[in-house]
């Protein structure tokens, strides 16, 4: 069915004549005749009675009109469902990010991004990079904070931040009254690490053998919080972000060994699937984040 001559249907069967149809259309009444013919024509069935003052509908004509309006009506809501949605008075925003970016830096974001837009439904998911990055793939999330490396060539991606990973460890540990060390010292302790398919752990790895060293975990840890109590035992050493160790080392609960020939940094990336368009909530997340499709000299370390 034309869904044009469906509308100069209801129109003149709504304002009651030819006439009055045509000027609420803005076209000719000869225009409407025929398109209200053409009409009658492809379904075989008169849908008007002429009469001298207008037109009067048929009992079939009463049937479609009762479709031509739901047909409409359905219209117009999906018109002011998605000017809604564009305008991010309603929809979802669905975030994954691995532990650092999820526990530590996401939450002020979002809090910024819900007073902005308080109609958009926020979830977030912490894991690990891997996890988030199969969530891409799946699609259960639209945006992924990842540190560390992961396929560049499968993710549209940009610079969220540069973080630093810092090695710590408990007060009473033999090396945190020392003065500035090789790296090679901290061999002689056990390393607590992330688990696999941590970005953090990746990073740590990759810098140890760029130095020589071997990074042997002593334990495999799924939380941040959790390593850092492990240190407790004064036995370990963790190399923990910058922003997550921030209030110990403050406080003196954990110590920052001074190692002079290793330093570890690692950029943090929002990702989504190559290819896929963003919806208007994820691009609005995207754009206050502050994200940069290229590295510079203003990306914040922290």
């Amino acid at each position: 069915m034309n869904l044009h001559h469906l509308k100069v249907f209801l129109a003149v069967a709504e304002a009651g004549s030819i006439s009055a149809g045509a000027e609420r259309l803005h076209i000719s009444q000869p225009a409407v005749t025929r398109e209200i013919r053409d009409l009658e024509a492809s379904l075989d069935l008169r849908l008007f009675d002429r009469q001298p003052r207008g037109v009067q509908l048929t009992e079939g004509g009463r049937r479609l009109l009762d479709y031509a309006q739901r047909i409409f009506n359905l219209e117009r809501a999906a018109e002011r469902d998605l000017r809604d949605f564009a305008q991010l008075g309603q929809g979802e925003l669905n975030l994954g990010a691995s532990a650092t970016l999820g526990s530590y830096l996401l939450p002020s974001l979002i809090s910024r991004f819900r007073t902005l837009h308080p109609q958009i439904f926020v979830s977030l998911e912490v894991s690990n990079t891997d996890v988030v990055t199969r969530q891409l793939d799946e699609g259960l999330v639209s945006l992924g904070f990842v540190e560390g490396p992961f396929v560049r060539s499968e993710y549209a991606h940009r610079l969220l931040a540069r973080d630093a990973l810092l090695p710590v460890v408990a007060p009473h540990h033999p090396l945190a009254s020392s003065g500035r060390l090789a790296a090679r010292m901290l061999q002689r302790y056990p390393l607590y690490m992330r688990e696999p398919g941590s970005g953090a752990r990746v990073s740590i790895e990759q810098a140890y053998r760029a130095h020589g060293l071997e990074p042997e975990a002593s334990m495999a840890i799924g939380s941040t919080e959790a390593l850092k109590r492990l240190l407790a035992d004064g036995q370990g050493i963790a190399w923990l972000s910058q922003r997550i160790v921030e209030r110990e080392l403050a406080s003196g609960e954990l110590r920052h060994l001074q190692v002079q020939d290793l330093q570890i940094e690692r950029d943090l990336h929002v990702l989504w699937r190559q290819g896929a368009s963003l919806s208007p909530a994820p691009a609005a997340f995207l754009a206050l984040s502050g994200a940069t499709e290229q590295p510079d000299s203003n990306i914040k370390i922290f």
